[in-house]
């Protein structure tokens, strides 16, 4: 009975991960909850998760990834890569092995937003568009993180699995042989054929001086003062020219999705233009209008855009953050949050929504305004990535590069000579670089990705319960019993390839903590050892190549690069071929079936 229960929760949280409609926290939160309430995990430890190793370390690596990415390397790796020709392919390479290899040693999101302003800068510099750079870039990201324990946080799940199934752990460079392999032969393919299969999304005429996202939605108010008040629409349009388009009008009260030339503009018409950043305070300062959200402040409004302490930004919208699916006025983000939405751009369609009513989506990226310590605050509470940094850097100063990896260094030598275990190394580096004042306390929370945290905490009891009740050497017999009749090595394959499909729909973490009791049980039936199997579920977990909601990385390159839901396959689906056709013999090889 408790074996059916478990698989009925786990089956409604699965249909819930991939819906996307509720957050994974949060489901994952109710599943746990629901199986305490049934007494299937026990009340003692339903909150054992969240003092988990692996919950700790995941944390850890968070906020020793930010201090890297806010310590200038940025600029380091700017001048070496100003060395770089101009061969597409050569840019690609050079750019995919720069994240790949960040990607082993720091968090794969954080990898990827520091080189995103670079490859943005390359592309701009060779007058291309941005399609061709940023999926191989998110896609490298993911094939680092398979080389070192830390690389993802599906191989600290699996490192403590291993260590409560055979009393060991694995080590910082255990996952090396195998990993470092797998990503030479994806990054390979990704630099040599992969990005000749992304269609171009973009014409290479439309870049702009950062992050190109087309032009932004921008609502404008037609004011007292405006010359265009008492004139015709046709006057404007004639006025602003080519670099602004009229999507939209709200006339007294009613909206026109193509308004007609012969209206005549009233004070208080309400316009919703296309405009690029660039050119928006021109815009504003030849009309006289006034952007919608500054209306009570209408005399200041050119000065206020872009002044010294406030900041352009623009951000992706992240899945499940709070504006995903959510819209302007019921997130309050001007009264709540102290941040101001200018604009929005949705891969270059064309929206008539008034702003505060438009309901945001995964991939949309926002041109947002405020002071930018309040913005800074703000990015993670609203669920949003900065793409290109203009005006706004996630630090005020830079800090010594020196310190921050010196540190890091440090703390993984002393993990890798095993002399501290990896749960208390990087916590112990987060707290002397707090104490040293190269981190703020502030800072450090923001760094930490709380959903990641609670999703992992609660299902970690959950992933116990469906081993507990038998209901994961249940799935382990049936995956054996299909493949009785082929060689063992083949069942390592097999559980490769469930992970990597669950892992495209549901996150990672999730993958892994569902899949880790199933190898385990595949390994018991068939005599083998735990090992080939864990490995198999750490590589799929981290395979999440098929679609733009499997990883963050995946999402946050939708918008910037033109990307829609089904371009993902198309150098997804070969690098998952490759991968299981890589992987399977070499973790075999490295790591024996032979118990």
């Amino acid at each position: 009975m408790d074996e059916a229960i478990v698989f009925g929760v786990l089956l409604v949280a699965l249909v819930m991960f991939i819906w996307g409609k509720i957050r994974y926290d949060i489901v994952a939160a109710g599943a746990l909850l629901i199986l305490t309430v049934l007494r299937i995990v026990p009340a003692a430890d339903a909150y054992r998760g969240f003092g988990h190793p692996a919950v700790i370390t995941v944390g850890a690596v968070l906020v020793l990834s930010k201090v890297l990415e806010n310590s200038g390397v940025i600029d380091v790796l700017g001048r070496w890569y100003s060395r770089v020709g101009e061969r597409l392919t050569v840019q690609v390479m050079s750019l995919s092995g720069l994240v790949a290899v960040l990607s082993a040693f720091m968090n794969n999101v954080g990898a990827l937003s520091l080189l995103m302003p670079l490859a943005v800068r390359v592309a701009n510099s060779a007058k291309r568009p941005y399609s061709p750079y940023l999926m191989p870039l998110s896609f490298a990201s993911l094939l680092g993180g398979l080389t070192t324990l830390i690389g993802t946080p599906p191989n600290i799940i699996i490192s403590t699995f291993r260590e409560e199934a055979v009393g060991k752990s694995f080590q910082m460079f255990d996952f090396t042989p195998v990993g470092a392999l797998i990503a030479i032969s994806g990054l390979l393919f990704i630099c040599f054929i992969g990005w000749r299969l992304i269609p171009s999304r973009r014409p290479s005429a439309s870049l702009s001086d950062a992050i190109d996202i087309a032009d932004y939605m921008v609502e404008v108010r037609a004011i007292e003062n405006s010359p265009f008040v008492g004139k015709l629409v046709r006057d404007l349009e004639e006025s602003v020219g080519e670099d602004v388009a009229i999507a939209g009008l709200i006339h007294r009260g009613l909206s026109y999705g193509a308004p007609s030339s012969y209206q005549i503009i009233d004070v208080g018409d309400v316009f919703i233009v296309e405009v690029a950043p660039e050119d928006l305070r021109a815009f504003l300062t030849r009309t006289g209008f006034a952007l919608e959200i500054f209306r009570d402040i209408r005399s200041d409004v050119v000065r206020t855009v872009e002044s010294e302490d406030v900041a352009l930004l623009e951000a992706v919208v992240m899945r499940n953050g709070l504006a995903d699916g959510n819209t302007v006025r019921n997130m309050h983000m001007h009264s709540a949050f102290g941040v101001n939405l200018l604009g929005v751009s949705r891969r270059g369609n064309r929206l008539v929504t008034r702003l505060s009513q438009l309901m945001l989506q995964v991939g949309d990226v926002l041109l947002l305004q405020g002071r930018t310590e309040v913005v800074q605050a703000a990015l993670p509470q609203l669920g949003l990535l900065p793409l290109a940094q203009r005006e706004l850097t996630v630090e005020q100063r830079r800090r010594p590069l020196l310190v921050p990896v010196a540190t890091f260094a440090v703390a993984l030598i002393l993990t890798i000579f095993g002399i501290v275990p990896i749960h208390v190394s990087l916590p112990c580096a987060v707290v002397l670089l707090l104490v040293s004042r190269f981190l703020s306390l502030q800072a450090a929370y923001q760094a930490v990705n709380w959903p990641i945290i609670i999703l992992l905490g609660a299902m970690i009891p959950v992933g116990e319960a469906l081993e507990t009740t038998g209901g994961a050497l249940r799935i382990a017999s049936t995956l054996t019993d299909l493949g009785e009749s082929l060689p063992p090595w083949t069942m390592v394959g097999l559980v490769l390839l469930i992970t990597m499909l669950l892992s495209d729909w549901i996150n990672n973490a999730t993958a892994v903590i569902l899949m880790a009791p199933v190898g385990l049980g595949v390994a018991a039936a068939i005599g083998a050892s735990a090992d080939p199997f864990l490995m198999a579920v750490a590589i799929g977990g981290s395979s999440a190549f098929l679609s733009p909601i499997g990883h963050q990385s995946n999402t946050i390159v939708m918008g910037p690069g033109g990307y829609h839901f089904g371009d993902y396959w198309r150098m997804g689906l070969p690098l998952d071929i490759i991968i299981i056709t890589v992987a399977t013999p070499l973790i075999v090889w490295f790591w024996p079936l032979s118990a």
